[in-house]
């Protein structure tokens, strides 16, 4: 007997043990020093890799903005709305990983849907605000009806109310992400709407010619004219024109990069279908863009006339500059600017005059919290005068839009698009900026 309840009385013990933790993985409540295995998250951070939400099946939120644990986010926002400022509390997207229902996200008026909320970190009632999406229905924007309190922590939540396109498969789980607003009130800048401008690193109306060295894989991205036809745009080495004669491919403009003009014209590129309509398009919408930079409300203080005219060793911020006269760097390190912020923020560079970086000057990106660097599709170039000019080796960041003529002399470099309403010439290389 001894030898057999030797046996079975560790047994018991072992199947007691394993009907517990059974009982409180099953749902049991239990204090925060229970031994139970975690339970299963039911709310996920966007883009969080191996969860049920983030794969190419169900639809999640794969990037949100503002960004999780950012910090000093401004409390409002400044944007055009095609005819004047708009300031509106601090927008904040999220972008899904496939096209949604509109249905389940859009609320308007506040508050006829709550699939998409944003509330204080610590409260419990819903930020007045109304949900749109965008074209695509792959963004969802939450506008609050004011502005967002100073110095407080919010968090943003899209439920699993959401499905995506036909309403075919839900949000597997809850996205969930928290940002700090900045210390005091504060108005940022909300990025520039390119619209469909921003298909193109470069579009002019009046010509585009390359003249750096032939062959040289010097272009990335789609580069465009109108009104003007394909006869203006100059220097390429062309391969081939598609045979609906809607675009053209050479080899200074990587692949796939295309070229884009609205008439076939002495065999060289063009087209008889769908590119005039396409380009009659860009060509409006980069006159809105450049209105929308201008538009904003011009700097004041520092920001008002910075260096007198003069980049040289500037160190500039998140927030509208404004130059009421022609804007320069000196040639070498001494013209060198710093760029400085993270990469949500909005830069906005209105010049009254022209726009000539020197030979061999840089503008360099810099975040002094150590994190992301600012992002070059955030930065925006407003030039009203003659022309913008970089030297030789020159190298410039951000979305350049132009009323005068745009010249990369031979060597400059661009990490930018090149929007004029004039003409564009290129010696050196352009890339589109990351999306």
């Amino acid at each position: 007997m001894n030898s057999f309840e030797n046996i079975i009385n560790p047994m018991k013990w072992l199947m007691a043990s394993l009907l517990l933790a059974s009982a409180v993985g099953c749902g049991s409540s239990s204090s925060s020093t229970s031994a139970a295995p975690a339970a299963v998250a039911t709310t996920v951070l966007p883009g969080v890799a191996g969860t049920t939400g983030a794969n190419a099946t169900n639809p999640t939120v794969i990037t949100a903005n503002p960004r999780n644990l950012a910090t000093s986010v401004p409390t409002s926002t400044n944007s055009w709305n095609g005819a004047a400022n708009v300031v509106t509390g601090t927008l904040v997207q999220a972008t899904f990983n496939t096209a949604m229902d509109p249905v389940t996200l859009n609320s308007a008026p506040a508050g006829t849907l709550s699939t998409f909320t944003l509330k204080t970190t610590t409260g419990s009632v819903n930020v007045a605000g109304t949900v749109a999406m965008n074209t695509a229905n792959t963004v969802a924007t939450f506008t609050p009806s004011a502005a967002l309190s100073a110095n407080t922590s919010y968090t943003a939540t899209v439920t699993t109310a959401a499905k995506n396109a036909g309403s075919v498969t839900a949000m597997p789980m809850s996205v969930a992400w928290s940002f700090t607003t900045n210390a005091t009130a504060l108005t940022g800048q909300a990025p520039v709407n390119l619209l469909t401008a921003g298909d193109f690193v470069i579009r002019a109306n009046t010509g585009i010619t390359y003249n750096g060295t032939a062959g040289a894989a010097a272009i990335t991205g789609d580069i465009g004219i109108s009104p003007n036809a394909a006869s203006f745009i100059t220097g390429f080495t062309v391969f081939a024109v598609d045979a609906l004669n809607d675009f053209a491919t050479a080899a200074e403009v990587v692949s796939p990069g295309k070229i884009y003009a609205p008439g076939y014209i002495g065999g060289q590129i063009g087209s008889t279908g769908l590119t005039p309509a396409k380009m009659t398009a860009a060509q409006n919408d980069n006159v809105t863009a450049y209105n929308d930079a201008a538009g904003r409300t011009a700097g004041t203080g520092t920001f008002l006339n910075a260096g007198t005219g003069s980049l040289d060793g500037l160190t500039l911020v998140p927030g509208v500059y404004t130059w009421g006269t022609d804007l320069i760097s000196s040639a070498g390190s001494t013209g060198n600017v710093t760029i400085s912020g993270g990469p949500d923020d909005v830069f906005i560079f209105q010049v009254a005059g022209y726009f000539r970086p020197g030979n061999g000057s840089n503008m360099i990106l810099s975040n002094p919290a150590g994190g992301a660097l600012p992002q070059a599709k955030n930065i925006f170039w407003q030039v009203a005068g003659s022309d913008v000019t970089l030297g030789t080796t020159a190298h410039i960041e951000g979305v350049v839009l132009s009323v005068g003529f745009i010249t990369l002399n031979a060597g400059a470099t661009a990490n930018s698009r090149l929007l004029a309403q004039t003409a564009v010439t290129v010696g050196g290389t352009v890339t589109q900026p990351a999306p």
